[in-house]
């Protein structure tokens, strides 16, 4: 029997006995059905996904309303098995309840971690790994490559180092480990939405292997914390992540104390968050690019006119304005398409429905950025429609979240929209680039598949030219 009967829920299609809207929203795609379905029950959608009472956001206006500030009712993340396996009981930051240790710690993102000096120091590193895949690719100049795999490599390097040194092992099994912990956080299968029957998880073996993943992440990042610890003397210069969060531990001067155990949690945080959603922008980008050979050939002439070395600088980025548009264009498009969802602590109401306490709140960040009242053309990649336009993806304007908004915002902006800007351009100064087989653009496959991370179904493949052959 539906719960909270006597209530104003929200509308929503027709529950069936157990399952509730289950089936009907299981998909590759799970966004574009709640999208569908939002324009024929409206913009708040009561579902019930098995067990879980779920309310579906999927316009710019509500959206501003579930994420403004002030709403710290509904500021919580669901408590899932795998956060609380993964990130030792939801410690980070991402799944950590709303609270002073919450603050506490995203006040040190903004402060300390995620400055733009901060990303800027890790400018020589990024270079180094650009230049090691801008040497592989010379190897394999000519033929056919997996565009996700060399790009995936570049980007993976990049973070761990920025996040936990250059001197560490195990570099291999470390990301190993972290491919399998996003494919855990990203499983939503049937028992993920019946809370009584996680029994089963143990029963299949899917919470022996998290555990496991989790307990040899575990051994890793205590030998690198270990390490990171026995160090004097270090500049500020160049400091990874990691020797940061310790710096600011061993002061001693927090609200909030914190443990190698909470350093270990947001390490993961910036370690699965930065080698997941740049990635994913990365590839879909380049993928637009191959698919509209125009919007290829005029970036790649704007990069090759700034850019006056053999390397490329930031400065020189900066004053890419049509690279600008296309990132924005493919974040619009291509970002993570649904929101963490938040839950309600108690009840509330929201345009006029009444939501009851422990609601699952889901914002359809898709269907917001491919909203037709917001948007000309919405399902169409057209970075021109950023031109003349003053959106940006900072969380102000709700047709435009990419990186969410409010509180929960992400607060590893800069340093993933650094990373796709140098991958992209890198790309596209050092070769130009062709479809195998003779494939042509229009038949490219754009099929979309969601996990952790929205990717093409099947990974980009393509050729690179080297513009030392073409010389």
């Amino acid at each position: 029997m539906e719960p909270n009967t006597s209530k104003n829920l929200p509308p929503g299609p027709p529950k069936l006995p157990i399952i509730g809207n289950l089936l009907q929203v299981k998909s590759l795609t799970p966004y574009r059905i709640l999208r569908d379905l939002a324009r024929q029950y409206g913009p708040i959608m009561h579902l019930r996904l098995g067990q879980l009472p779920t309310v579906v956001i999927s316009t710019p206006r509500l959206a501003q309303e579930i994420m403004n500030a002030s709403v710290s009712s509904i500021a919580d993340r669901p408590v899932t098995t795998t956060s609380q396996i993964f990130y030792y009981k939801a410690q980070d930051i991402g799944f950590s309840l709303y609270g002073p240790y919450w603050v506490q710690m995203r006040k040190i993102c903004a402060s300390e971690l995620l400055t733009a000096e901060r990303v800027r120091s890790y400018g020589y590193l990024q270079a180094e790994e650009l230049e090691n895949m801008h040497k592989s690719l010379e190897s394999l100049a000519g033929t056919v490559i997996d565009f996700r795999q060399i790009m995936t490599q570049t980007v993976n390097n990049v973070i761990c180092r920025a996040t936990l040194g250059d001197n560490y092992k195990d570099q291999k099994e470390l990301i190993e480990l972290l491919n399998e912990m996003m494919n855990g956080l990203g499983d939503m299968d049937v028992v993920s939405y019946f809370p009584s029957l996680q029994f089963l998880n143990g029963i299949s073996g899917k919470k022996g292997k998290w555990l496991k993943t989790h307990k040899q992440l575990d051994i890793i990042l205590d030998d690198i914390l270990e390490e990171h610890k026995n160090r004097k003397g270090q500049s500020r210069d160049h400091e990874a992540l990691l020797d940061v969060l310790l710096r600011v531990k061993e002061a001693g001067d927090l609200d909030v104390p914190i443990t190698n155990v909470n350093i270990k949690a947001v390490a993961l945080d910036m370690l699965i968050a930065g080698m997941g959603t740049p990635t994913s922008v990365i590839e879909w980008a380049m993928s637009e690019l191959m698919r509209n050979p125009e919007i290829m050939k005029k970036l790649q002439a704007e990069v090759r006119a700034v850019v006056k070395g053999k390397t490329v600088t930031d400065t020189e980025i900066q004053s890419m304005h049509y690279l600008k548009l296309v990132i924005k264009e493919t974040l619009r498009l291509y970002s993570p398409p649904l929101l963490a969802p938040r839950v309600s602590k108690k009840d509330c109401n929201i345009d006029g429905y009444d939501i009851p306490a422990n609601t699952n709140i889901l914002i359809n960040v898709w269907a917001c950025q491919t909203d037709p009242d917001s948007w000309e053309n919405p399902d169409s990649f057209i970075p021109e429609r950023f031109e003349n336009s003053t959106l940006n993806y900072m969380g102000s304007d709700f047709q435009f979240i990419p990186f969410g908004a409010g509180r929960r915002i992400c607060p590893g902006i800069p340093f993933g929209l650094n990373m796709v800007e140098h991958v992209v351009v890198n790309f596209l100064y050092h070769f130009d680039w062709k479809l195998p087989n003779g494939l042509k653009p229009q038949e490219l496959d754009m099929t979309e598949v969601y996990g952790a991370n929205k990717l093409p179904k099947n990974p980009l493949q393509i050729v690179p030219i080297s513009k030392l052959l073409e010389n």
